[in-house]
């Protein structure tokens, strides 16, 4: 299934008046293909992700889904946080989707079995989420996401609050599955090295109000793994990618300083004059 985005532009009524979050977005992800969207903060990356979601809507243009519908279900989202029902094992987090479809019990459960075998938690099917780790429970709103058995999958920087080695084994493990059914994969990160080790291209985007400003192959031989960072092209596509993103990076920390108040402006004009971000 091919995600086509064209003239897409969202803005928002705040306290300080309209706040353009996109501003005219194009971009197309090929079908079965792993793609990055990484951008400074405030850029819109995950506003973009929750409209191709259909959980916000666009103020012009729109998104796409185009080819032969080949399941039943059309997206699935992965959260940066797991977002799992706490009073439910893990067995039953899982089919969420079949559930809701009202397919029979005894099909939900052999769903659950398959998908939890697959990212290897089945011995923690009757556990409940707080028995689990932070990354198992990444591993179980995965599963729950293809479980859905959806045409594209949504990640919103779903490795974001774990460690940089758990993330290092979910990164492997999600490759893992994703060359197994080659789902069509859209990923939010802020992480050059992680948009790199899972990604075929990834579109860079500007400071707010977000554009796409480019979008970078990224031509590491498959199947990647901990060692295809060793390979001299995923150094340079990273270095690609940062200086793509630098100036934009440096505008949206500068702009979300707040201004110096009158008291610190006195201040400023005296001998031992200093600002509180020096």
């Amino acid at each position: 299934m091919r995600v086509v985005v064209h003239g897409l532009t969202k803005e928002f009524m705040t306290g300080q008046g309209k706040t353009v979050a996109l501003a005219g977005v194009d971009l197309e992800v090929r079908d079965r293909e792993f793609f990055g969207i990484i951008g400074p903060t405030g850029c819109g990356k995950t506003t973009l992700l929750h409209i191709m979601a259909g959980l916000e809507k666009a103020t012009q243009g729109g998104v796409e889904f185009v080819g032969e519908k080949r399941t039943q279900s059309l997206v699935s989202m992965v959260f940066q946080d797991a977002a799992l029902m706490p009073w439910r094992t893990v067995e039953e987090n899982v089919p969420l989707g079949p559930e809701f479809r009202k397919e029979q019990r005894s099909m939900m459960k052999r769903v659950s079995q398959y998908f939890l075998e697959m990212v290897r938690l089945f011995d923690f099917s009757g556990s409940h989420p707080h028995e689990l780790s932070g990354g198992m429970k990444q591993k179980v709103a995965i599963a729950r996401a293809l479980a859905n058995d959806p045409e594209v999958i949504l990640m919103d920087e779903p490795f974001a609050n774990l460690d940089a080695q758990t993330r290092l084994l979910l990164r492997e493990e999600l490759l893992r599955i994703w060359e197994r059914d080659k789902k069509t994969v859209i990923l939010v990160t802020h992480n050059l090295e992680e948009s790199v080790m899972l990604c075929d291209r990834i579109a860079v985007m500007s400071a707010a109000p977000g554009v796409v400003k480019s979008i970078v192959s990224v031509d590491v031989p498959r199947p990647r793994n901990f060692r295809s960072m060793r390979d001299p092209d995923f150094g340079r596509c990273m270095e690609k990618i940062w200086e793509l993103l630098r100036y934009d990076v440096d505008k949206a920390m500068r702009e979300s300083r707040p201004s110096q108040t009158t008291e610190q402006q006195k201040i400023g004009r005296g001998k031992q004059s200093f600002t509180w971000w020096e």
